[in-house]
């Protein structure tokens, strides 16, 4: 397929290089509210108690790679700038379980299957083409049973290839009674919406 000169581009590495460059936390993950009922909410939405394996895709600080860590045998949580998982390094430490890479999806992805896949605040930097590559390795990753969770802000930001409704409405239109994933629940708050589905 040729590459459509009118769709926006994937954001580059360099990118979040140079965000975490001029601010260590620069989306106040630490210290936001928001942040803090986010994870909540994500973590009191996964329908089971524990997976065996778990992959987090665009793991940041590794502030809720650690809430999550508890709840999984094995969980890689991944993400393009190394001075993020520098931090989520230091905060995985005395976590097992956890293994940080460095890694960008769809470009890379990791081999194996995972029961739960967590897209958390990462879809809207795709561009369409990229988001499309990564849904089909992500559907290839989960086993039948196996869970793919959602979280995105959802106000428009001037530098994104996407919006976080697109990308849930992109997961959302696999979610046909003859698709190949069911949509188990869904919530919209005021500035971000969770999805949660499964692989039939």
């Amino acid at each position: 397929m040729e590459p459509n000169p009118n769709q926006p581009n994937t954001l580059p590495p360099d990118y979040f290089d140079k965000v975490y460059e001029a601010n260590q936390d620069p989306w106040n993950f630490e210290t936001s509210p928001y942040e803090r009922e986010k994870y909540a909410a994500t973590l009191a939405a996964l329908p089971r108690a524990h997976y065996a394996r778990a992959f987090e895709i665009g793991c940041s600080l590794g502030i809720l790679t650690a809430q999550l860590a508890p709840r999984c045998g094995y969980l890689l949580a991944v993400d393009v700038a190394e001075a993020a998982l520098e931090q989520a390094r230091q905060r995985c430490a005395d976590l097992s379980q956890v293994e940080l890479r460095q890694l960008r999806v769809p470009d890379e992805f990791p081999e194996g299957r995972f029961d739960l896949i967590l897209v958390s605040e990462v879809g809207y930097y795709w561009s369409p083409a990229d988001l499309a590559r990564a849904a089909d390795q992500l559907l290839a990753a989960l086993p039948t049973g196996g869970q793919l969770v959602l979280v995105h802000w959802t106000p428009p930001v001037h530098d994104y290839p996407l919006t976080g409704d697109a990308v849930h409405e992109f997961f959302l239109e696999k979610a046909t009674p003859k698709g190949p994933l069911k949509h188990l629940h869904g919530q919209r708050y005021e500035k971000y919406r969770l999805d949660v589905l499964e692989k039939r």
